[in-house]
């Protein structure tokens, strides 16, 4: 590599940085031109040089978010063997990524189509964040039959409004009122979507009819 082209590169990478940092701390309300020069010490005509435009920076964020929210979600599953509760771990640590960066979810899910300057591509790797990071999960559970392939697109898509809608309550509103809650509130959701407690649920049918018997047994030595 050139030094013209290292010089280039590590440029760009100051910009996107400092518009990286921008928008993880105060959002992107507060992202222009000169704040984002102002923020990698140099001048917003330099920025020009390297870029065509602020959107093309806003999508390099993105994705460069996005890879970082899948290494995120991937450190805090590794362990988890693969299967419905790994899925299902899989969304609740995407939420959390989000949590403790709400200033990426106001980005991601609060700011409107015409911020990007319409950029599609930036519009649909936001709209497939959430099926990109499960991507390998899904792939696992329908080819070992753990959910229906006729219910997997429904089920998806009922995730990804679950997942946007408890984090806006959340983040934005503070409902529920504590972490712990929104977490039992998201998993008991999670829990419902995915059928992860059909085993439990035969269990107690089980159970229940057991007693049932039981029951009649005594009713009938009684008489």
């Amino acid at each position: 590599m050139k030094n013209k082209e290292i010089q280039e590169k590590r440029m760009k990478e100051y910009f996107i940085q400092a518009t990286k940092d921008i928008l993880r701390g105060e959002g992107i309300k507060s992202l222009s031109v000169r704040n984002i020069a102002n923020q990698a010490g140099y001048s917003y005509a330099t920025l020009y040089n390297y870029f065509k435009d602020i959107n093309d920076l806003i999508f390099l964020c993105v994705s460069d978010f996005q890879d970082e929210c899948d290494q995120f979600v991937y450190d805090q599953i590794k362990k988890s063997p693969k299967g419905l509760e790994r899925l299902k771990l899989s969304v609740l640590s995407y939420m959390d990524y989000f949590v403790e960066y709400p200033g990426i979810f106001d980005l991601f899910y609060l700011t409107k189509v015409d911020d990007f300057g319409t950029k599609q591509t930036t519009i649909d790797l936001i709209s497939k964040s959430l099926d990109n990071v499960c991507k390998k999960e899904w792939d696992y559970c329908i080819g070992h039959n753990l959910i229906p392939i006729e219910k997997v697109e429904s089920i998806k898509s009922q995730l990804r409004y679950l997942t946007i809608g408890i984090l806006l309550l959340y983040i934005n509103r503070r409902t529920p009122s504590s972490y712990s809650e929104f977490i039992n509130q998201a998993t008991a959701q999670i829990d419902y979507l995915l059928g992860c407690n059909k085993s439990n649920i035969v269990s107690s049918d089980n159970q229940s009819n057991t007693l049932k018997v039981q029951n009649s047994l005594i009713s009938i030595n009684v008489k």
